[in-house]
Parts: C-alpha cells; sequence; structure tokens
C-alpha cells in the first residue's frame, strides 16, 4: 500500500506554469491544482510503500527549478 501525501509549493514569481508542467511531464502525481492564498500549486502524489517519503519528495520533486518552499502534509487510515 502507497502512502498518500499532498504537498503544497510556493514558485517564484511567474514561474507557476512552468513548475507545473515540469511536474506533469515527469509523471508522479495523482492530481495537480493551481490555488490561491500563501502556495501556488496542490499536488496530490502516492509514495510507494519501500520508498522513504523524504528522499522520494527530495529526489523525484524538489529539484525542479522555480520551487520556493514546500509544505508536506501527510495522511492516514482514520478508520
Amino acid at each position: 500500500m502507497s502512502t498518500c501525501v499532498f504537498i503544497q509549493i510556493r514558485c517564484k514569481p511567474g514561474t507557476t506554469y512552468q513548475v507545473a508542467e515540469d511536474i506533469a511531464l515527469r509523471e508522479i502525481h495523482s492530481e495537480l491544482f493551481s490555488t490561491s492564498g500563501e502556495y501556488d500549486l496542490l499536488l496530490k502524489l502516492y509514495i510507494p510503500q519501500d520508498q522513504d517519503v523524504g528522499h522520494f519528495i527530495n529526489e523525484n520533486l524538489l529539484d525542479i527549478p522555480y520551487i520556493e518552499r514546500s509544505l508536506t502534509t501527510m495522511t492516514f487510515k482514520a478508520f
């Protein structure tokens, strides 16, 4: 079973579309949204069970140019 995480991404001004396109080309996301507020993008991502969450995000997402900051929210099965 994979781990579902939500990642909010803040991009450098004027680069949101480029960052979103770079994410889409990697085909690692389940859903990707543009958002208003403190962050520019919201990404739903499933981390493979055998992968470390932090390493997976750092190696597959956060090396994209123009990402200034991210906030990851882990999910857990409620019931």
